[in-house]
């Protein structure tokens, strides 16, 4: 008699799972959008310097990932194995997003050695919430489907939390700073702080663990990471992962100096920003109509396509082409609105296949796993666009040469599009069809 399927997830629960990540993208989509520009032209600090304590601090976080998510396997209290995190985690989470913007008056070393110590501590502490958050949905439910359900309801919370980053942070800077960026900034920040806190608990208390692992004896760390290494579907999201959120941190970083240097106004920034996010939420509620035409893989993949030529045709926009830009923007920000909700759910199948394969259910593991493919990616996007800054001879605050010019431009478009290419390709090497996840998720509930 085949196993009776999982009860359907509330809408409760799956709204309060949503609240993590929107307390997540709080600060997220503020380094991720902000921070190379706060650096260079408000702190004052070196572009080079600035991608170099990037591709650092952001290597370092991402193999914090991959130890975290071990220790949260590893975790047995009452209220399960993923969801403590969310509760002891909250307000080191919040002071440390608070400390990167604090600025302390050192001198320009001194400055440097705060930016690398405050951005290492956040990611310590983005990493004690965001790893168990993360893996949190593959223990929730074992049905494929309300997996990919909670997905979507994650990444809509996750863009609306983008959303609100995009249309108020520079609005409440100006508005709280009077003048005075440093300190505007520094404010915005402690808001943001605050309601990242009271977020995080409302997803620990409405939300439940339910899928338990089959039994393991006597299994080390050393075979958690050979089992991943030996999963070919998990290598495959890794080089997608990389991919797309380099794409993602060079245009980003690129963004708020290509507006500010070569369309007339770092204001416009905030509205091509909002656009972005708004098109991506929208993107992200309309994942289950986009699913119904293919698999997962395929629908990946056929985005993929689409965003790279689109990308692409940026870089062949005059300054005064505004309105294009927004629309390009709106256009690309859509089609990639699915993607998160697509590849997280599919992580969540990288779990049942290695319980399947090799009887071992490294959930945390594989979730952590997968934010240290996504920090690999915004370090090298971080880097990349700190040090494309120094090499083309960008000088803050000052009128840039055609050449520096040039740079930005490619930041946001071309370079953006090669990196898309490449997630595009590695899909086609993905082995789990839908029918094969149905086969291992009947086949885990038999045993």
């Amino acid at each position: 008699m085949p196993p009776a399927p999982p009860a359907p997830l509330s809408r409760l629960e799956k709204l309060a799972y949503g609240c993590g990540d929107m307390a997540s993208n709080l600060f997220y989509q503020v380094f991720n959008m902000f921070l190379l520009y706060y650096y260079t032209d408000v702190v004052g600090l070196a572009a080079a310097s600035v991608g170099t304590m990037f591709l650092i601090t952001r290597f370092v976080d991402a193999f914090k990932s991959p130890l975290m998510g071990l220790l949260a396997d590893r975790t047995q209290t009452r209220w399960g194995k993923f969801r403590p995190y969310l509760l002891w985690g909250a307000v080191p989470y919040g002071i440390a997003g608070y400390l990167v913007f604090l600025n302390p008056d050192f001198s320009h070393d001194g400055k440097v050695i705060y930016a690398y110590a405050s951005y290492i501590l956040v990611t310590v502490a983005y990493a004690v919430v965001n790893v168990p958050y993360a893996a949190l949905m593959g223990v929730m439910s074992s049905d494929s489907a309300e997996r990919t359900s909670l997905s979507s309801f994650r990444f809509a919370f996750a863009f609306g939390g983008g959303l609100i980053v995009t249309s108020s942070l520079l609005p409440l800077k100006n508005l709280l700073g009077h003048g005075d960026d440093l300190a505007g900034y520094r404010l915005t920040i402690a808001i943001f702080a605050v309601l990242a806190v009271v977020l995080l608990w409302c997803t620990f208390r409405f939300t439940k663990e339910r899928v338990q692992p089959l039994p393991a004896a006597n299994v080390s760390i050393a075979g958690d990471f050979g089992m991943l290494v030996k999963s070919k579907p998990w290598l495959v999201l890794f080089v997608v992962a990389v991919g797309t959120l380099s794409m993602t941190a060079v245009r980003n970083a690129g963004t708020l100096y290509y507006f500010k240097y070569y369309m007339g106004g770092e204001g416009k920034a905030g509205w091509f920003l909002t656009t972005g996010m708004l098109g991506q939420l929208i993107g992200c509620l309309l994942s289950p109509l986009v699913l119904r035409y293919g698999s997962r893989e395929r629908v990946l993949r056929v985005l993929l396509a689409l965003v790279v030529p689109l990308l692409a045709v940026m870089f062949w926009l005059p300054p005064n082409a505004f309105i294009a830009a927004m629309v390009l923007q709106f256009i690309v920000s859509l089609l990639m609105g699915p993607k998160p909700v697509i590849v997280w759910s599919m992580y969540a199948d990288v779990a049942d296949f290695g319980e399947w394969k090799f009887r071992r259910r490294a959930t945390g593991l594989i979730f952590a796993a997968a934010n240290f493919a996504n920090g690999i990616g915004l370090a090298l996007g971080g880097a990349m666009g700190g040090w494309m800054l120094h090499y083309i001879g960008f000088v803050a605050n000052q009128v840039q040469t055609p050449g520096a010019l040039l740079g930005i431009r490619l930041m946001v478009s071309v370079i953006p599009a090669a990196l898309a290419a490449m997630s595009f390709l590695a899909l086609f090497w993905y082995p789990l069809s839908d029918a094969s996840v149905r086969t291992i998720s009947w086949v885990l509930k038999r045993r």
